[in-house]
C-alpha cells in the first residue's frame, strides 16, 4: 500500500513558498507583536472623530495600514495550517492568530461605533468637505447601512472581543477534519490496498472508474463519518444558533436577513435562485442520472456514482507542466495583464499541488496584501485537475486585478459575486480544449466535465444552501438542530431533486458534514450565483469577443467599489431577474442533451 507522505516528506517545488510573507516563523512572530504593538496609531484616534472629515481620514487610513499588517500575519497562520492542520505547531499559530484577531477586533471597534454615533449627516458632510475621503466613501456607505443595526459602543467591543469564540465551531470543524478524523485503507477490484482520506476521497476515489474501489471508499468514508456525526451535529447546531441570537440582538428580521445583508443581497434574489434553479435543474439531472445508471450498468445509482467517469477508457493525463500551457492559452483572451498574473502564479510557487496528511480537502485561493494570492489544489496528473486550477487561478486573477486598481477597504466584492471570475476561467479553458480537437470523445469528455462543474456548483452547492435555508427556518423556530435534524432535512432535499432516480442512503443524508461552507455564513448558495453571472459573461465573451472582455476586465478591476449587484450590471447580466439563471439551466440541459445523445449513437 502506498503511504501517504508526511507535510516534511512533500518536495519542495509542489508546495507554495510561503517565505513571501515571512521568511519563517520567527519573524512571523515579530510582525505579530508588531501589529499589537502598533494599535495605538488606530486607538488615539478614539474620542475624536467628531473633529472633521480630515482626523476620520487619518483613523482611516491608519486601520488600512495596520489591517494590512494583520492579514499578513492571518493568512500565514492560515495557510501553514491549510497544508498540516495536525501539526501542532500550525495548530498553536492559528491559534494565536485568532486571539490577535479578537483584540484587534476589540482595539478597533470604535471606529464604526463612534463614527455611526455622530449626528445624521455628518458623514456624507466630512466626504465633501475632505477629498480624500472619497476614496473610503464605499466603506462609509456600508457603514450606513448598518446604522439600524448597531448596539451600543460597549457591546460592540464585547462582541469584537469574543470573536475567538464566535469563531469556534468552524475552528473545531475544520481542526478536527483535518487531525482527528481517519479512514480504513481500502481495496480496489483486483485486491490492491490503498490509503484512505478525506482528500483522497474527494479528489480521487469518487471520481473513480474502478466502482469496487469507488464504493468500497465510499464505505469507508460513510463510516468515518458517522462516528463524527453527533459532534459535527452539534458543533453546526452551534453556529446556526449563534447567528440566529445575534440577528435578533441586532434587529435583524432573521439570522438569514442579517447574513445576506452583509452580502448586498434581498431575500428576493437569493429565494428565486433556490426556487428557479432546484425547480428547473432538477428534470434536466434526473435524466444525466438515468443515464448514469444504465451506462455503468448499475441496479440502483448511490451518490458516490453521481462523479463516475462514463467513459473511463478516456481518461485524459494532464501533468502540472503541461497544465501550464493550457491555461495560459485559454485565458490568453483576457489580455497580456491578466495573463502575466496567472504565469506569475503558475511558476512562482503560488500553489500548494501535494497530497500531504494533515491537508486541508477541498480547493481554495487566499490572497495576501502586498503580496500575492496563493491557491491549494491536489494535484492529480489528470486533465479535471486542469479545469479545477484554472477555476481557482480566477480567483487569484480577480484578486490582482483588484489590488493593483483599489485600495485595501475596496478590494472585496461580496460572497455573492466571488465565483463569477473563477467560473470564467473554467469555461474559457475549456473552451480552449475543445478547440484544439475534433476528437468527439474528447468533446462529449469536456461536456462531462462541465456537467460534473455545474453539478458542483449549481446541485451539490445550492442543495448545501437548501439545507440551510430550510434549517435557519427551524432555528428560527426554537428548534434544536441536531445531528438528525441534519440528516432527515438532508435527505428530503436530495429525494425531492432526484426523485427515483437517486438511492438517499445514509452516505447521502451525511453529505452535511463535508463541507466548511456552513461555517461561513450563507455561502454555498453564492456557487449558483456565480456560476449564473459567469455562464452569461463567458457566453457574451464567445459571441462578442473584445467589447465583451473590456466589460469584464472593467469589473475585475473595481473590486468592491459596487454592490454584486451593480457589478453584474456592468457586466451585462441582471440578476434581479429570472433571465440569467434560466439561460445558464438551459445550457446545462443542452450539455445533457449532447451527452446522452451520444452515448444514445454509440
Amino acid at each position: 500500500m502506498k503511504e501517504r507522505l508526511t507535510r516534511q516528506e512533500v518536495p519542495e517545488e509542489l508546495t507554495w513558498n510561503l517565505k513571501d510573507i515571512f521568511p519563517n516563523d520567527q519573524a512571523w512572530e515579530a510582525a505579530l507583536a508588531g501589529v499589537l504593538a502598533s494599535l495605538p496609531t488606530v486607538t488615539s484616534y478614539q474620542g475624536r472623530l467628531h473633529e472633521g472629515g480630515a482626523v476620520f481620514f487619518a483613523c482611516l487610513e491608519a486601520l488600512e495600514k495596520l489591517s494590512k499588517e494583520f492579514l499578513k500575519v492571518r493568512g500565514y497562520a492560515y495557510l501553514k495550517q491549510s497544508t498540516d492542520g495536525s501539526d501542532p505547531a500550525n495548530q498553536a499559530l492559528l491559534g494565536r492568530s485568532s486571539a490577535a484577531g479578537a483584540q484587534f477586533a476589540a482595539q478597533t471597534a470604535f471606529v464604526r461605533s463612534e463614527a455611526l454615533a455622530l449626528p445624521d449627516g455628518t458623514l456624507e458632510r466630512y466626504i465633501q468637505e475632505e477629498p480624500r475621503l472619497q476614496d473610503f466613501e464605499r466603506q462609509i456607505q456600508q457603514m450606513l447601512a448598518g446604522k439600524p443595526y448597531l448596539l451600543s459602543p460597549e457591546t460592540e467591543k464585547a462582541l469584537a472581543s469574543l470573536g475567538e469564540v464566535l469563531g469556534s465551531p468552524s475552528m473545531i470543524y475544520n481542526r478536527s477534519k483535518a487531525s482527528d478524523m481517519t479512514f480504513s485503507a481500502i481495496e480496489d477490484s483486483e485486491g490492491q490496498t490503498h490509503p484512505m482520506s478525506f482528500a483522497l476521497y474527494e479528489s480521487v476515489y469518487e471520481q473513480s472508474a474502478d466502482p469496487v474501489l469507488r464504493r468500497n471508499a465510499y464505505a469507508s468514508f460513510v463510516e468515518g463519518l458517522k462516528g463524527y456525526q453527533n459532534t459535527y451535529g452539534a458543533t453546526w447546531g452551534t453556529e446556526v444558533r449563534k447567528n440566529v441570537v445575534l440577528a435578533k440582538l441586532r434587529g435583524f428580521g432573521s439570522a438569514t436577513h442579517m447574513l445576506l445583508h452583509d452580502q448586498e443581497v434581498s431575500e428576493e434574489v437569493y429565494h428565486r435562485l433556490h426556487d428557479v434553479i432546484l425547480t428547473e435543474l432538477a428534470p434536466h439531472m434526473r435524466r444525466y442520472a438515468r443515464l448514469r445508471r444504465e451506462v455503468l450498468g448499475l441496479d440502483k445509482l448511490l451518490y458516490c456514482d453521481i462523479e463516475a467517469p462514463l467513459d473511463p477508457g478516456f481518461a485524459p493525463p494532464a501533468t502540472f507542466e503541461s497544465a501550464k500551457e493550457i491555461i495560459l492559452s485559454g485565458v490568453s483572451v483576457l489580455g497580456e495583464e491578466y495573463q502575466e498574473i496567472i504565469r506569475d502564479a503558475l511558476n512562482n510557487r503560488w500553489i500548494d499541488l501535494a497530497d500531504n496528511i494533515g491537508k486541508s480537502t477541498g480547493a481554495f485561493c487566499s490572497s495576501i496584501p502586498e503580496v500575492h494570492p496563493y491557491i491549494l489544489v491536489t494535484w492529480t496528473d489528470m486533465m479535471r485537475s486542469v479545469l479545477l486550477l484554472s477555476h481557482e487561478l480566477g480567483h487569484a486573477g480577480h484578486g490582482v486585478l483588484s489590488s493593483r486598481n483599489q485600495r485595501l477597504s475596496n478590494v472585496r466584492t461580496s460572497m455573492f459575486f466571488v465565483e463569477a471570475p473563477s467560473t470564467i476561467n473554467e469555461l474559457l479553458v475549456a473552451n480552449y480544449i475543445k478547440s484544439q480537437t475534433d476528437d468527439v470523445r474528447m468533446q462529449r469528455w469536456l461536456a462531462m466535465q462541465l456537467l460534473m462543474t455545474y453539478y458542483h456548483n449549481f446541485v451539490r452547492h445550492l442543495i448545501e444552501g437548501e439545507l440551510q435555508r430550510r434549517i435557519y427556518r427551524l432555528a428560527e423556530q426554537g428548534q434544536t438542530i441536531t445531528a438528525n435534524t441534519l440528516s432527515d432535512v438532508q435527505g428530503a432535499i436530495l429525494e425531492e431533486f432526484w426523485g427515483d432516480e437517486l438511492d438517499v442512503d445514509l452516505g447521502a443524508r451525511l453529505t452535511w458534514m463535508r463541507q466548511p461552507h456552513y461555517y461561513m455564513g450563507l455561502y454555498p448558495y453564492t456557487y449558483s450565483a456565480g456560476l449564473t453571472i459567469g455562464t452569461a459573461v463567458a457566453q457574451a465573451i464567445f459571441a462578442e469577443g473584445k467589447p465583451a472582455v473590456d466589460r469584464w476586465l472593467t469589473v475585475l478591476k473595481a473590486g468592491g467599489t459596487k454592490s454584486p449587484i451593480e457589478l453584474a450590471k456592468m457586466a451585462g447580466v441582471d440578476m434581479t431577474t429570472e433571465e440569467p439563471i434560466r439561460q445558464a439551466v438551459d445550457y446545462v440541459g443542452s450539455l445533457v442533451d449532447l451527452v446522452v445523445d451520444s452515448f444514445e449513437k454509440e
